[in-house]
């Protein structure tokens, strides 16, 4: 009962993170976990199960909202879901002792992207000229991605949403609603490849994954809520030197420094994180301005004109109907 309430709170800390920012849930519930002392193949293999679930839901919720491109799931959702088994394979084959230290390492580095993303990062525009990803650009990136999630534990979203969103020729929601459909496809492979590679230990982790479920679906109004208060940028910045902050404590440890050296890590840690947290709260409370070369690109995207279309159209049919005569109601 003690370890289903621990990993219903875990699944409520990853849904909150990924809710607020739309992505993070597996690197943020992997961290978590292994934090709490489950084993790190262990730990990825009930996140990735827990996640056929959530990702199946979010993909149907932006088929319904019209937010998927169709050809991109396909070019990145069948390299990553290959990806992902090859991962999830490989962190099966490795005993605990060589399993943490090197998906310590790899969180580490989402962490530092995630933090670097979010508190220096720019918002992304789009261009004027859409030219479609190629299966040349995506199919390595879904591979990349797939199996730096199932080795990793996460890292799906951070790898594929800002490497599309910074190319700048897919609508944001577009890229984000074709990646969380195409995620329900790596999500699926890596439980697979866990299932061949763990075993019986697979059925031990049905425990953490009902766990993550749960304290998903609580934590998901309140996610919902949360984006609307807290500036995505800082709690970004926030969540990526935690991961920094947790996982390089494992490798510490593997590596066996102590002493002063230990303490100057820690320190430049903190420092930076400190620095960096500062620096993007004031960025967030400046004054938001768009460029008018900027902003005629994004006018010029269809999906935004047919968006603003709507939301006119919307506003004009709520208006009253005016008699021949009559000045309209402002």
């Amino acid at each position: 009962m003690r370890s289903l309430i621990i990993f219903t709170l875990v699944g409520v800390g990853a849904q909150l993170v990924d809710g607020a920012l739309g992505m993070a849930f597996g690197v943020t519930a992997s961290t978590l976990l292994v934090l709490s002392g489950v084993a790190a193949a262990q730990a990825s293999a009930a996140v990735h199960l827990a996640e056929v679930g959530t990702t199946l839901a979010s993909g149907l919720s932006h088929w319904r909202f019209k937010n998927i491109d169709w050809s991109i799931v396909a070019k990145l959702g069948v390299p990553g879901a290959v990806g992902a088994f090859l991962g999830a394979t490989v962190l099966s084959s490795l005993s605990t002792e060589r399993a943490a230290p090197l998906m310590a390492a790899i969180l580490l580095a989402i962490g530092v992207y995630v933090l670097l993303r979010f508190s220096l990062g720019r918002p992304p525009g789009l261009r004027s000229t859409h030219t479609p990803h190629t299966a040349k650009f995506l199919a390595p990136l879904g591979l990349f991605g797939g199996f730096i999630d199932a080795s990793g534990g996460g890292g799906w979203g951070p790898v594929t949403t800002s490497t599309l969103l910074s190319q700048g020729k897919t609508a944001p929601r577009t890229v984000i609603g074709s990646v969380s459909a195409s995620e329900f496809l790596v999500a699926v492979s890596a439980s697979l490849g866990f299932l061949v590679g763990l075993r019986e230990e697979f059925l031990d982790n049905l425990p953490i994954v009902l766990g993550l479920a749960v304290g998903g679906v609580i934590a998901a109004p309140f996610a919902a809520w949360l984006v609307t208060k807290v500036s995505p940028a800082l709690l970004g910045t926030f969540v990526g030197g935690v991961i920094i902050l947790t996982n390089s404590q494992k490798l510490i440890k593997y590596f066996g420094i102590t002493g002063a050296a230990t303490t100057a890590v820690y320190l430049a840690i903190l420092v930076s994180w400190a620095a960096l947290i500062v620096y993007t709260w004031r960025s967030s409370r400046a004054p938001a301005y768009v460029p008018d070369a900027l902003a005629d690109e994004v006018a010029q995207d269809p999906e935004y004109v047919e968006d603003l279309a709507e939301i006119q159209g919307t506003a004009a049919a709520e208006q009253p109907a005016v008699a021949p005569g009559e000045e309209p109601q402002r």
